[in-house]
């Protein structure tokens, strides 16, 4: 694959594993970050060999959010400074963390230690989040006297509620593994990273046994039906059910029933 600055990109079988690489900065997100990040979903929505993507850091952290010095030279620039300017760029980070949401295969986050800030914008994109057990979270935007902008106000309800999510998004406090777990944001958490990342990778590999194209048609049912509601979500589904079946796949799943064998599903 690629050789990517922020970025570590390995395949192994059907999972392929996007790992943030800037460990010495504790993966804070520059505008190179998100814009190899992008580019990197767009990859993997097109490759076919992969069927499952999971998302992990070097070092220390999982990510520290946004590299405040950046942010901070970009701000006092003329650019910056123009309204439409700065509403453009908010827009195009927007669009890279959206392109995690919008692959069509499904992606886990693997999270261990810090997940600050913008953290918490990217693995609120992911389908299914993990963390070990000394992972701390925080929508920290409010105690730097900003508004979250790149997508965790707009899909964290969906996961934890409203309540907490007003919660946690007006306080900026932090939360650990275990409070993320009770209230839905995780949907486990591990002893360490070793054993988060076994886990993670157990899930993945179940994931990437079954069929691609009807786990791909899951996650985009799902979606569509968070942003339309359920009615909508129906008509989707009976449309795309319509258009998909029956599947090479799903004859396989009937053949390997009565041969009373695992099915070998090949996306077609």
């Amino acid at each position: 694959m690629d050789t990517w600055e922020c970025f570590r990109l390995e395949q192994d079988g059907h999972i392929a594993s996007v790992i943030f690489n800037r460990a010495e900065k504790r993966n804070t997100m520059t505008i190179k970050f998100f814009h190899e990040l992008h580019e990197i979903f767009r990859q993997l929505d097109t490759t076919d060999s992969v069927r499952v993507v999971v998302l992990r850091g070097e070092g220390k952290s999982f990510t520290a959010g946004l590299d405040l010095m950046e942010a901070g030279t970009l701000w006092q620039q003329p650019s910056a400074q123009s309204r439409h300017d700065f509403r453009k760029m908010v827009m195009g980070l927007q669009d890279s963390f959206t392109a995690v949401e919008r692959c069509r295969k499904p992606v886990i986050a693997a999270i261990h230690s810090h997940c600050i800030g913008g953290g918490v914008d990217l693995v609120s994109t992911c389908d299914i989040r993990a963390a070990s057990k000394d992972a701390v979270f925080s929508i920290r935007e409010i105690r730097m006297a900003m508004v979250a902008d790149l997508g965790t106000l707009q899909r964290i309800g969906s996961i934890i509620g409203q309540g907490w999510a007003r919660e946690l998004a007006l306080t900026g406090r932090d939360f650990d593994a275990s409070f993320a777990l009770k209230i839905g944001f995780v949907t486990k958490v591990y002893e360490d990273r070793n054993a988060l990342y076994k886990g993670v990778y157990e899930t993945a590999n179940e994931i990437a046994q079954l069929s691609p194209v009807t786990a791909q048609g899951v996650k985009e049912t799902l979606n569509f039906s968070r942003d339309h509601g359920i009615a909508a979500g129906l008509e989707y589904v009976a449309q795309k059910n319509a258009a998909l079946l029956p599947s090479e796949d799903l004859m396989e799943a009937f053949q390997a029933f009565v041969e009373k064998r695992p099915p070998r599903y090949t996306g077609r």
